[in-house]
């Protein structure tokens, strides 16, 4: 039998395979900390509205994990999510080693891992592959997702 913290990240993983950003905000503490490359801050309800807007704006969308561990503390998976990058048209396939940590049964921490350079290859293409390592292009990405990320949480609101 796996761990209770395994079964968490199962759940997650298992929610974001069917489009379900309730049920993986709901995997989430309400202090929750999230980072990856693109979102390299985001706290509490943040967390879950960028699962939210995510699952909203999905094209084409699917999902695998595996490797999934953990114990009482912490947790790792990996995941590939395959999808149209709706502002160019393109296919990504993001291959993301994932870290967590827990607290009272759930997700207190998140932080995810992959190229930033290969994903902007992928979604922008020959710019991304050309310029996608360089910090104002990462910079861009990442300014480009906030400012998507806020336009969505407002429009909640």
């Amino acid at each position: 039998m796996s761990h209770p913290n395994a079964q968490l990240i199962t759940q997650f993983y298992q929610a974001f395979q069917q489009r379900d950003a309730e049920a993986m905000a709901a995997c989430y503490a309400p202090e929750v900390r999230f980072c990856d490359p693109v979102f390299t801050d985001l706290r509490g309800e943040a967390a879950g509205d960028m699962w939210r807007m995510l699952c909203a704006r999905a094209q084409d969308f699917s999902l695998t994990f595996d490797g999934v561990e953990a114990d009482a503390q912490q947790g790792s998976a990996r995941w590939v999510a395959h999808y149209l990058f709706s502002q160019t048209g393109r296919r990504v396939s993001n291959h993301i080693q994932a870290h967590f940590r827990f607290a009272d049964g759930l997700i207190v921490e998140h932080r995810d891992h992959f190229s930033l350079w290969r994903w902007s290859a992928q979604a922008l293409g020959l710019r991304g592959a050309l310029l996608g390592w360089a910090p104002p292009v990462q910079g861009a990405i990442r300014r480009q997702a906030a400012k998507g990320l806020a336009a969505y949480r407002a429009g909640r609101g």
